[in-house]
Formats: structure tokens, sequence, C-alpha cells
């Protein structure tokens, strides 16, 4: 079952809830994508591996959990610092991006449990929500052409920030499209990047750990699965109240 920071386990479709104080309505959900809405962490692993090959090295889980919330940037130096051939970066980005698109369209897309029905959930209640991550917009397009048309209105990828998570502005830009306010918002997160950019933007935080884990912190909820998680349930948890 999913579990609240702090220890407190959830039943089978909704959390034990803390008393919210005052009425703070939510105004905003933002979702991460890789890891939280779609479990393209192995993916990334094979599309990984498949480029360190071709830079004559050897990749393992713990090299990806190096890179788990990063950029395309980041990711790009760590695989050439890791190889044996020089390439250059926008070569090595290419290889990746390709192999990556290749793994998505290879299968079913991979959705975690419970993402989907808490996205349509919002949806439904009309709250603003956006997408925030990291990847680049051509994995992108190909996530969304998979999840259905129209599943989030703002978008913002590796492409549309200087700086990439664990820095805000990209949670910070999201917000100001939406014209909300991030301390009334809520950020569903699933990597230690991605949850220290949402927490230097404002939002109430919420972890769902992938492939590594997310600690405990004052003020941030830590779940193990999306699973029978409600609208409702992440809004009482953070204090909020919906409309």
């Amino acid at each position: 079952m999913p579990q609240i920071a702090g220890g407190h386990e959830t039943g089978r479709t909704r959390l034990r809830h803390t008393p919210s104080k005052g009425n703070i309505v939510l105004q905003a959900v933002m979702f991460d994508m890789d890891g939280l809405l779609v479990d393209s962490e192995p993916l990334w692993f094979r599309a990984e591996s498949v480029v360190m090959a071709r830079l004559g090295g050897t990749w393992s889980h713990a090299d990806q959990g190096v890179l788990v919330g990063g950029s395309m940037d980041t990711t790009v130096s760590y695989l050439l610092d890791r190889g044996t051939r020089a390439e250059r970066p926008a070569v090595v980005a290419s290889w990746l991006t390709e192999a990556m698109i290749a793994e998505l369209r290879s299968q079913p897309l991979p959705v975690l449990p419970g993402a989907m029905e808490l996205l349509g959930e919002v949806r439904e209640a009309g709250l603003p929500h956006a997408l925030v991550t990291s990847s680049e917009p051509e994995i992108v397009e190909v996530v969304l052409s998979r999840l259905g048309a129209g599943a989030f209105g703002v978008i913002v990828c590796g492409a549309d920030v200087a700086r990439a998570k664990p820095d805000p502005e990209g949670y910070l830009l999201a917000a100001a499209k939406l014209g909300v306010e991030p301390q009334f918002s809520i950020a569903l997160e699933d990597s230690l990047n991605g949850t220290a950019a949402a927490e230097a933007a404002g939002y109430r935080t919420v972890a769902v750990p992938s492939v590594v884990g997310v600690p405990a912190a004052p003020g941030r909820v830590v779940l193990s699965s999306l699973a029978g998680v409600t609208l409702a349930d992440l809004a009482e948890q953070s204090g909020l109240a919906l409309r």
C-alpha cells in the first residue's frame, strides 16, 4: 500500500487524512512525466545502455540512479565521461533520443498505477494542470501521443528552460503559464532532483519515488504509489481544499 512520510499506511483506496488547516483552495496540479506518469526508467536504462555500448563503455543501474530526474545535457556529459570513444555531445544526444523513442514505440506505454486515474480526476475537476519534465520535446511528443489528445494544455520540457531540475525554473514557468501561485499548488514528482525543483519553487510536493528513494521531510508527502489515491486525498494531505 502507498505510505505517507511519517510511516502512516494508506487504506486500500484512500489516504488516512490529517486535518487541513484553514480553507486555502488548491489552485493547480503539476505532473512530472518519467517515473511519475510513465514507468519509463527501465526504457531509459536500455536506451542509455545502447548509447554507452556505442561509446565503448558499460552501463549499470548505479549509473542510471545518478541521472534520474536530470537533463539531457547532464546525461550526455555523464555518458561521455564514462565512455572510451570521443564523440560530439550533439551526436550522443541524438543517439539517446532516437534510442528512447524506439523503446517507447516498441511496446504499449507503461503507465504507472493510478497516474491516469488521478490525471483524469484533475481534468474532470477543471483544475489547471501542467506537465513539467526534463525530457526533450521529441520524447514528450511520443509519450503524449500515446496518453491521448488534450492530456495537458501546458507543457514545460527540457527545451523550454535554461536550467533543468533541480533548478526551479521549469516549475516557476509552469505556474506563470497557468497564472497560479506555487504555494497553493501541488507538484507530483518521483526523483530527488524533481522534488528539490518543486520545493524550491514553493510547491506543496508529493513524491512518489521510482528508481531512487526520496526521504521524508517537513511539508513533504511521500507515497509508494498513486494507486487508489484521489485528488481529495492529495489536497487534504497537502493542507489544501478543493473548490
